[in-house]
């Protein structure tokens, strides 16, 4: 079996091993992959792992040999999975090796925002503390988050991880996802989508980019919040119209934001969100720890084990 692994270098710079899956079969890893060289490269692959290397239909129709496509990740929208149905390719993804990390990072976004921890460490490093008449001094409000309320929108793993650390600090918690529960457990209530936005105080999204989700919180959405309220987005940046947030933040229509993703990523210069007032930005690390790097080439490394064996695992385009 030949497996080609398109753009290694994000799960793997060099500090874990692809041993699992060299184990597996003829194995080659390239550090990035350019659009252009795609098919080139992967004209030999049984088996062809990309995290965000786009496969798009014609690179599926011109590959004879591929029989499966892994993605180093959770999300699978890099992958034009009507075309490998097509062709009888099954595409795998990882569902489930970063939800306590990107739990962690939603808290690392909104701690930032509300206590200003960096912030307030760099005003201490420019010898703004030596220099205090007090023996504190505070740059802009400081907020405590007991008593307020987490509004979850896509209420999975990680939604609800997200939910338990909330009630661990005090948070009273609402749910939104696309079949709420018959019955809701004691610690959330299922609301839809538009009392959540009206009702929370922090707003996080954890819902799949689809054609219905694209833009799902746009200038409409963000009328419905409270202007003291604040929006944590480690899902995916197209879920945002990040022109109308950025308004929203600049006017003070909405207290502040933090964001692990972003539309374009890389983000061009010009990105309205990377100057705007109170946004917190962090360069799509929430999963990126290496015990979850580990996870995520292990079940990989199992995905490519069961389609060898005839019994694919993590199907998306089934």
């Amino acid at each position: 079996m030949h497996i080609v692994i398109l753009d290694g270098h994000t799960a793997n710079p060099g500090d874990v091993t692809w041993s699992e899956l060299e184990s597996l079969g003829a194995c080659v890893v390239h550090p990035r992959t350019r659009p252009e060289d795609v098919v080139p490269r992967a004209l030999d692959a049984d088996v062809l792992i990309t995290n965000k290397t786009v496969i798009d239909r014609a690179a599926i129709e011109s590959l004879p040999r591929l029989r499966c496509i892994c993605v180093l990740a959770t999300g699978y929208n890099i992958v034009d999975v009507a075309a490998a149905r097509d062709r009888g390719i099954p595409v795998c993804n990882v569902p489930e090796y970063s939800t306590p990390n990107v739990a962690q990072a939603v808290f690392a976004l909104l701690l930032e925002l509300t206590n200003r921890t960096g912030h307030h460490a760099e005003a201490v490093r420019e010898g703004r503390w030596s220099t205090s008449a007090d023996f504190c001094f505070w740059d802009g409000e400081l907020v405590e988050l007991a008593g307020l309320t987490l509004g979850i929108v896509g209420y999975g793993r990680i939604g609800s991880a997200v939910a338990a650390v909330g009630r661990a600090l005090g948070m009273q918690v609402l749910g939104q996802r696309r079949t709420p529960p018959t019955v809701a457990g004691p610690d959330v209530a299922f609301v839809d989508l538009e009392t959540l936005l009206r009702e929370s105080d922090v707003v996080s999204l954890h819902c799949p980019l689809t054609p219905e989700t694209r833009d799902l919180i746009d200038a409409r959405s963000i009328a419905l919040m409270k202007p003291t309220a604040f929006l944590i987005n480690t899902a995916r940046g197209p879920l945002v119209n990040e022109g109308d947030l950025a308004a929203a933040l600049e006017s003070g229509r909405l207290a502040g934001a933090g964001l692990d993703v972003l539309c374009v990523e890389p983000p061009p210069a010009t990105n309205p969100l990377i100057t705007a007032r109170n946004c917190v930005i962090t360069p799509h690390v929430a999963w990126a720890t290496r015990n979850a790097r580990r996870r995520l080439i292990t079940a990989t490394a199992a995905n490519v084990r069961a389609f060898a064996a005839g019994r694919p695992q993590n199907v998306v385009n089934a």
